[in-house]
């Protein structure tokens, strides 16, 4: 129980399997447009203390920018990416380099902005991106205002400064969303795309990212540290990339997009596919140990309580999903995008995205915004407004939230 495991080796032997980065070839070939348009430009990371944005800061830190300026609401992050990047000798760390620990939403943001414009490059990963923060209209209120409403003022903002390149992160569950999460950032979406004849902006849809802050598997080794026992749903398959990769996807994209575009990584639903229960299994073997079947949580918390140092199994309790806006399956784009998958080696491009006229996205933020101001608002009034915009948004609702498990 004891046995230290090396995560970046684990995620490429037994997640991704993987010896080298998806995007390596990608990297080589373009590795001149790339440094054409990064060294020497100004750039602003927000959301960049998270898994994704510190993944893509490391990745863009490769080059040579003049200038590096880092926003998030996490100030305890922050701290960890500086210590982080400034003790990494690969990275090209600019004199000019500065965290704020704020809110891109809030007043003080505009002030930091002015104060620090023009950015050459622009990148928006601040987002809710989690499933289980679907519960009620508090917290989906919340989840639409950060993903959707604040980029709208974000996009004003930059409108009135505009980059060379804007980058706003998306997800896989923006295809046909079953969830509201991945319908917020299907909105997200269509208002940053009627942006995209103003400013230039992409975006990219991925799969999950092996280990990233938050995540199931992040939660396992939360879990083993506190002697606690593993839970996961059994048969739900989801694509994984490493958190290196999640940063070279989303730098990609960003840097060699045109304007409007949806980047997502070439993967194989039957070589790339994992069930989080199998990683599960695979990380108490990298450890030393062999699972122990539980029936139920309390068995397997019982179990976890009688642990000790020389204990050969763990408990584990793996169950049959059946929570709100849980996706049996993943899926990057649908069967009216047009796509692009020869212009990269291991990105595929979506390039008719539907994009709105800003006289039809103004409507859609007036009615959100007087929903939010109802004092008797029901999830259910949320999901119908969404669904308006949203004709293909088929909600799964079972009445239980993924904080009901362990």
């Amino acid at each position: 129980m004891n046995k230290l495991i090396d995560i970046e080796r684990f995620i490429n032997e037994k997640v991704t399997e993987r010896k080298q980065s998806l995007l390596q070839a990608d990297l080589v070939q373009f590795d001149k447009e790339l440094n054409e348009r990064i060294n020497g430009k100004s750039v602003l990371v927000i959301g960049g203390a998270g898994t994704i944005g510190s993944s893509y800061i490391r990745a863009i830190l490769k080059y040579k920018v003049a200038k590096l300026v880092v926003v998030d609401i996490n100030e305890n992050g922050l701290t960890e990416l500086v210590r982080d990047v400034r003790s990494r000798e690969e990275l090209n760390v600019p004199d000019a380099f500065i965290t704020y620990p704020i809110n891109f939403g809030d007043p003080v943001f505009k002030k930091m902005f002015l104060k620090n414009a023009p950015f050459d490059i622009v990148a928006n990963f601040a987002a809710h991106k989690h499933v289980r923060s679907e519960k009620d209209h508090f917290s989906i209120e919340a989840m639409v205002d950060n993903n959707v409403i604040k980029a709208k003022t974000l996009l004003d903002l930059l409108v009135e400064h505009p980059p060379e390149r804007f980058f706003c992160v998306s997800t896989d569950k923006a295809a046909n969303p079953v969830n509201v999460m991945g319908a917020s950032k299907k909105l997200m979406e269509e208002v940053i795309l009627a942006y995209s004849t103003k400013i230039p902006i992409t975006t990219a849809r991925f799969a999950n990212v092996a280990f990233s802050n938050g995540s199931l598997p992040f939660g396992f080794i939360e879990r083993l540290m506190k002697k606690q026992p593993l839970s996961s749903p059994m048969h739900i398959k989801r694509y994984f990339v490493s958190p290196q990769e999640s940063g070279q996807i989303c730098l990609l994209a960003c840097i060699l997009g045109e304007s409007g575009t949806i980047f997502f990584p070439k993967l194989d639903p039957e070589r790339d596919m994992k069930t989080f229960s199998a990683i599960a299994v695979d990380l108490l073997a990298a450890m030393g140990c062999e699972p122990d079947y539980c029936k139920s949580e309390s068995e397997a918390k019982t179990k976890a309580k009688a642990l000790t140092e020389m204990s050969s199994t763990y408990p584990v309790y793996f169950f049959e999903s059946d929570t709100s806006g849980e996706k049996p399956y993943e899926e990057f784009y649908t069967s009216q995008e047009d796509l692009d998958m020869d212009t990269f080696h291991q990105l595929g491009v979506i390039k008719n995205a539907k994009r709105s006229s800003m006289d039809e996205i103004l409507p859609m933020f007036s009615a959100l915004q007087q929903l939010f101001e109802k004092e008797d608002l029901k999830k259910s009034e949320v999901v119908t407004l969404m669904k308006k915009y949203l004709p293909n948004f088929e909600h799964i609702e079972t009445g239980k939230s993924l904080d009901k498990r362990m």
